[in-house]
């Protein structure tokens, strides 16, 4: 296969559901070496041998990304298993919304946490390896609460702001070499939407996922999308919503 994914290795942070399984089935197929990063160690497993058994390359590396530690093992797992690393697509994501009356401290703290600085943990773990490798290509999972903030949503918009200010301050630091893509995902049919959040808005989102959600393949499709570019093209950012999104 020469579709600009076959044989490359990629490493995926929130890889055990979602958008990030989506995109570990969708880049094996198409050649890729996935290498899946999750707290859940089960569900990993699960992947993996699916992965494997449709005659994919995958292993697991059970992690959480608040650890810086834990994105340096991913990192170095990968280079040590497969001789390099190609793509880190960070997309472990908290969505613990609430409205800030309810002063859900705790929360807010893990969405930093996840969300900013579980990026920031990969672009420290990876960047000294792409350097030295003069290739490699940053992927950072932002939200369309970047761009329309929503009631409830003011942390978690604030986080995926965030996202994509520092991607576009370290794509403008890459030189030609690296590249770094921000995918901007709105309704999706994940787990995720609405865990974590405040009851009366986990029900409301929960419903609008019902209603409207795409599948976490179209993101999974982005994704390959600018992986699979020819060196020297750089997908800057790509926005995928449900057409019935407002």
């Amino acid at each position: 296969m020469t579709n600009g994914i076959a044989g490359k290795t990629i490493a995926i942070t929130g890889a055990s559901s979602g958008i990030g399984a989506a995109t570990a089935r969708r880049l094996a197929r198409a050649g890729g070496t996935v290498i899946l990063g999750a707290r859940r160690a089960d569900r990993l497993g699960a992947l993996v041998d699916e992965i494997t058994h449709d005659g994919g390359r995958a292993i697991a590396v059970p992690i959480d990304v608040r650890q810086r530690n834990d994105l340096e093992q991913l990192v170095s797992t990968a280079r040590e298993r497969f001789g390099r690393l190609d793509v880190l697509f960070s997309n472990a994501g908290s969505m613990a919304i609430s409205p800030f009356d309810e002063i859900r401290v705790d929360d807010w703290q893990q969405m930093i946490d996840v969300n900013l600085t579980g990026v920031l943990n990969g672009i420290a773990a990876a960047l000294p390896v792409f350097r030295a490798q003069g290739s490699g290509h940053f992927i950072h999972t932002a939200s369309t609460a970047a761009h329309r903030i929503g009631p409830s949503q003011g942390v978690y918009a604030a986080t995926k702001t965030a996202v994509r200010v520092l991607s576009e301050g370290l794509r403008q630091e890459a030189g030609p070499s690296l590249r770094v893509t921000v995918v901007t995902p709105g309704f999706t049919d994940t787990e995720g939407v609405g865990a974590g959040a405040s009851p009366d808005v986990a029900a409301s989102l929960i419903e609008q996922r019902d209603a409207i959600a795409m599948p976490a393949d179209a993101i999974a499709r982005a994704v390959a999308f600018a992986i699979e570019q020819p060196d020297g093209v750089d997908v800057g950012e790509v926005i995928v919503r449900p057409t019935a999104q407002g």
